[in-house]
């Protein structure tokens, strides 16, 4: 990995100790959330040459969804020289699809070599940030205190709220008299052996957790709303050669991390633009089906009904033979009550069961943090987007939210790639915002214009509707409710690089805080500021 950066004590951490105002000590930058996109932005900022800024953590460490997901069998589905920042290479990868021990080892190192600590207040979930027109900054309310900050940076990541049914969507949920939790949230604490359990969804958490708790529960009931298209997974150990010379040539790693994007760059335009393409795709999984699954019944229940891609890809060398074993029983259907410790499936199927694992996904396009951001015009974010989904100006601002920006927002998701590289990119964008308030000078912010947010993204929907992920007749966790795709980027992340490369200030209003004396021509939010076009 990278050597350790020698900087000096960061400012905000003297700042902290401090007297502190009524609204608590004040820095340049706070950023919420420290898994890739907040540890990353936290680098990036250090390189910036500034360290007046505070990275506010709900938990008692770093990691985000890698501290978080822990559950049996959990690891990634790209590749580990892919999954990794670019300025901090990790030539120390024991697989070539590591698991999440592994990968939140990489996140406390990276941590650790860049002397990010001083700046984390752990135990500080955000309950509430609010924008001060007056002061031209963000008020911000944690679980261990209030602070103020000229920019936010929200990096709490789409997969960090685990989605769990109410007893109103699952009737009877609440009387269950065994265990249940979801597969972000593991009970280690609750021995398996020998109990029978439900795992409710099939996505990428349940290929991975099946075949590790099969092997030790009494009988496992899968139940399956929708097939998933799986693939076999590449796997292997890396050997200590291979490391040895990653570390003693490492422009051998480099080539590495360029072959794997290379490869999955020119795999996207059968995504975005010829998903028919992705037929010979589709006949390789049907063979790894019908080489693993010999069960005539059981393949047909697995085979999936829509275009490959539509959902997300799952890889994986045990999880067909999982289901094949004498104690799963896979229910092609929905879970729809429970009823005592009987649950019921909506094709009627019934099983009694001790313990419910839920895979069902995160709340992706309802973002828990949108609720707690409250803008210029006293609305929250969530309440902005609640006509038309997310939205925001490439990926980052969102209009009425001067000053905020959210890593890994609205369509930057991926379908094929490694997200660190769209993190990457993200954070050049927040780097030159930064850098673009220091040259207009003074106490300014920046606010997304409407037109720019709404023409930003009438072209990702345009773009959108060629996709696989839009026209392979499937229901994925991309849609929101009103069937938009709200999450996925429809093209390479190379383009997304070049559309992220800089701000344009066009792009913006610029708000500035009125001189003494003066009228305010214009009033974007509360208080003494007055709006400037940008440019100005």
């Amino acid at each position: 990995m990278a050597e350790r950066e020698r900087e000096p004590e960061p400012e905000q951490g003297r700042r902290a100790r401090g007297p502190q105002g009524p609204q608590g000590p004040h820095v340049r930058v706070a950023v919420v959330g420290s898994g890739f996109g907040g540890l990353g932005a936290a680098v990036r900022l250090r390189r910036e040459g500034i360290t007046d800024f505070v990275v506010l953590e709900r938990a008692g460490s770093v990691g985000g969804t890698w501290r978080d997901n822990d559950y049996p069998g959990c690891a990634c589905d790209v590749p580990s020289h892919l999954y990794s920042f670019s300025f901090a290479p990790n030539y120390e990868w024991p697989r070539a699809f590591s698991g999440q021990e592994h990968i939140r080892a990489y996140l406390e190192h990276v941590t650790d070599v860049f002397g990010l600590r001083p700046h984390i207040r752990f135990d500080s979930e955000v309950m509430r940030m609010a924008w001060d027109g007056e002061r031209l900054c963000w008020e911000i309310e944690t679980g261990s205190g209030r602070l103020s900050a000229d920019v936010v940076v929200s990096a709490t990541g789409p997969l960090s709220d685990p989605k769990i049914p109410t007893e109103a969507e699952l009737p009877g949920l609440d009387s269950f008299p065994g265990k249940v939790f979801h597969s972000a949230r593991w009970d280690h604490g609750y021995d398996l052996r020998g109990k029978r359990v439900a795992m409710i969804g099939t996505g990428a958490s349940a290929a991975q957790i099946v075949p590790a708790i099969q092997p030790e529960v009494g009988r496992l009931t899968l139940f399956q709303r929708t097939p998933p298209w799986v693939l076999p997974r590449v796997d292997r150990g890396i050997g200590g050669v291979e490391r040895w010379l990653h570390r003693q040539l490492p422009f051998t790693a480099q080539a590495r991390r360029g072959l794997l994007w290379g490869i999955r760059e020119l795999q996207v335009q059968a995504f975005t633009k010829r998903p028919k393409a992705l037929g010979v795709v589709e006949q390789l999984a049907k063979r790894n089906l019908a080489r693993t699954v010999k069960d005539p019944d059981l393949r047909a229940r697995l085979t999936p009904d829509y275009r490959i891609g539509c959902k997300r890809i799952l890889l994986s060398n045990t999880y067909y033979p999982a289901l094949t074993r004498p104690n799963v029983d896979v229910v092609a259907s929905g879970l729809a009550k429970v009823d005592g410790s009987t649950l019921v499936a909506t094709d009627g199927s019934a099983a009694e069961v001790d313990a419910i694992v839920f895979g069902t996904g995160f709340h992706v396009t309802d973002m828990p943090i949108a609720d707690r951001v409250v803008g210029a015009d006293g609305r929250t974010l969530a309440e902005a987007w609640a006509d038309g989904g997310m939205r925001s100006l490439r990926g980052a601002s969102a209009a009425g939210f001067p000053n905020w920006m959210t890593i890994i927002g609205p369509n930057t998701g991926l379908g094929n790639s490694s997200m660190i590289l769209m993190i990457e990119s993200q954070l050049n964008y927040m780097a030159d915002f930064v850098r673009q308030l220091d040259v207009l000078g003074g106490r300014v912010a920046l606010d997304a214009r409407p037109t720019a947010v709404a023409a930003w993204n009438q072209r990702i929907q345009e773009r959108m509707e060629r996709t696989v992920w839009n026209t392979g007749g499937c229901t994925s966790w991309y849609l929101d409710a009103n069937g938009r795709n709200t999450t996925v980027w429809p093209g390479t992340t190379t383009e997304f690089r070049g559309a992220t490369r800089r701000v344009d200030l066009s792009e913006y209003a610029v708000l500035r805080a009125a001189r003494p004396g003066t009228e305010n021509e214009e009033t974007p939010g509360k208080g003494d500021t007055a709006k400037v076009e940008a440019g100005a």
